[in-house]
């Protein structure tokens, strides 16, 4: 089986860098699993890696869509798997929700309903409306996704009115075995520092300009009903930008909910996925982690 290497964590974790630092060693090639980052002009509010961070590394499907466009899990599944396939080195995976990442390492079978049809009535409801509702009917999916992603609430809660089973029952069933040989490397650090370093981020994107950069879309014609901007980082602009809510308050708002999902992804990939927990802060865990995976990347 081809080998995989993918670095996963939440947002500040430190992916970047150590996906960076790997990518050198193993001279190889990096895709990102992030499914904002795709989009072209969103940048700081994504966290997208800058141009003279990358040190030459060369990184796939970042800026290759519109905001205005459509990036699903079956999206991404083919055309990361097409990379890793066209790859002669072994790809490193880099973020990503864990879905986006069982996706594609595992032999994923989406379910029927996974279409672009939505059920109808559901259309009427806000997202916090949706959101409720399919805590009510499917706790478990509910935990994967966030409020503001409207697509995939409605896709979650057509699946579980049609089957009239949750979406989580269905996947859990489904018999999920992966297609390469995978090495999965979780950056982490104790849970109050990696907090406190969202909210760093947070800020440095407001005063890297993250304002300037949603008005820009928004001038460009894109709303905040388009794929591109239902994002965290994106989505609580709509407030402020309808002068609904004050500007001191966005930064507030994005990083709540940053530090929110940071908790339900270390919960997800812990349950999911067969990672290999390090302290990005710690030396010695860092140095251990580097050598665990040439090990790996050289056994045959």
């Amino acid at each position: 089986m081809k080998k995989v290497l993918v670095i996963a964590g939440p947002t500040a974790s430190g992916k970047s860098s150590f996906s960076i630092e790997i990518a050198h060693i193993l001279k190889t090639e990096i895709i990102s699993g992030d499914s904002i980052q795709v989009y072209r002009g969103e940048d700081i509010g994504s966290g997208k890696i800058k141009e003279e961070e990358k040190e030459g590394v060369q990184h796939h499907l970042l800026d290759i869509l519109n905001p205005n466009e459509q990036y699903t899990v079956k999206t991404f599944q083919e055309m990361a798997r097409k990379i890793i396939n066209e790859l002669e080195t072994i790809p490193i995976i880099v973020g990503g929700t864990g879905l986006y990442l069982k996706s594609c390492l595992y032999d994923y079978e989406f379910l029927e309903e996974e279409g672009p049809s939505i059920e109808e009535s559901l259309e009427i409801y806000s997202n916090m409306e949706l959101y409720q509702k399919l805590l009510e009917v499917d706790p478990l999916q509910a935990e994967k996704i966030h409020p503001n992603n409207r697509r995939r609430l409605l896709r979650s809660l057509t699946i579980a009115l049609r089957s009239g089973k949750p979406q989580s029952e269905q996947i859990a069933k489904q018999k999920h075995e992966p297609i390469y040989d995978i090495f999965i490397a979780g950056c982490t650090m104790p849970r109050e520092v990696l907090y406190e370093k969202i909210n760093q981020r947070v800020h440095q994107m407001m005063e890297d300009g993250l304002e300037k950069e949603v008005q820009t879309l928004l001038e460009k014609g894109y709303t905040f009903d388009d794929p591109g901007l239902r994002g965290i980082g994106y989505q609580e602009w709509k407030e402020y930008f309808a002068k609904n809510r004050p500007k001191e308050d966005v930064e507030k708002e994005i990083a709540k909910p940053s530090r929110n999902y940071a908790k339900r992804h270390y919960t997800w990939l812990k349950h999911q996925m067969p990672v290999k927990w390090f302290d990005v802060l710690d030396q010695e865990e860092h140095q251990k982690m580097i050598e665990e995976i040439i090990l790996w990347a050289k056994n045959d």
